[in-house]
């Protein structure tokens, strides 16, 4: 679980950077997520069930890091990015909307915000991806198993613990979405 204070230390850094780039936030499920996860085991959801639940955990962090980060606004939509790139606000999506339009993954546990963010990557002809995890969350397999299947080959993918935030703003300043 993501403390305050790291997530505000890790906005404060995205914002930074939003300076310079244009920057898309495509929050994880984070602790809404965790309650997905916990439901499921207790009730035994169908896949999609799950899977759509999840998604909406997406929806909430999306307005709880919005209403942390300020020059920030929430988007919904390819339209709503292209929107509101020209206005140079730090863009943070709510995905659920557009993914229940086209439902383009699998309904399953092993396809998470990191096969959602890699899929919006390649559709907005990203060449960059962050993945931002919780502190000393590091390990083989950090990503979902879904994540390389999803990844389109041209686009760079760096992965920072929540912890190592100087890394952070160094992997952004890089060249960010």
């Amino acid at each position: 679980m993501v403390r305050a204070e790291l997530l505000d230390a890790a906005l404060r850094t995205i914002a930074d950077a939003g300076r310079d780039v244009s920057i898309l936030i495509v929050p994880g499920g984070g602790p809404f997520a965790d309650t997905v996860r916990d439901a499921d085991q207790r009730f035994g959801l169908t896949d999609d069930a799950a899977h759509w639940m999840a998604v909406l955990a997406m929806d909430q962090y999306a307005h709880l890091i919005a209403s942390r980060l300020p020059n920030s606004v929430l988007v919904s939509s390819p339209g709503d990015i292209e929107s509101a790139l020209v206005q140079q606000q730090l863009l943070v999506l709510a995905p659920y909307q557009w993914l229940r339009d086209v439902d383009p993954l699998p309904h399953s546990w092993d396809v998470t915000s990191d096969s959602i963010a890699a899929w919006i990557a390649g559709q907005l002809g990203a060449s960059r991806l962050v993945l931002v995890k919780p502190p000393g969350a590091w390990r083989p397999d950090i990503v979902d198993p879904y994540f390389s299947d999803v990844l389109p080959t041209h686009i760079s993918a760096s992965i920072i613990t929540a912890d190592r935030i100087a890394e952070l703003g160094k992997a952004i300043a890089a060249r960010a979405i």
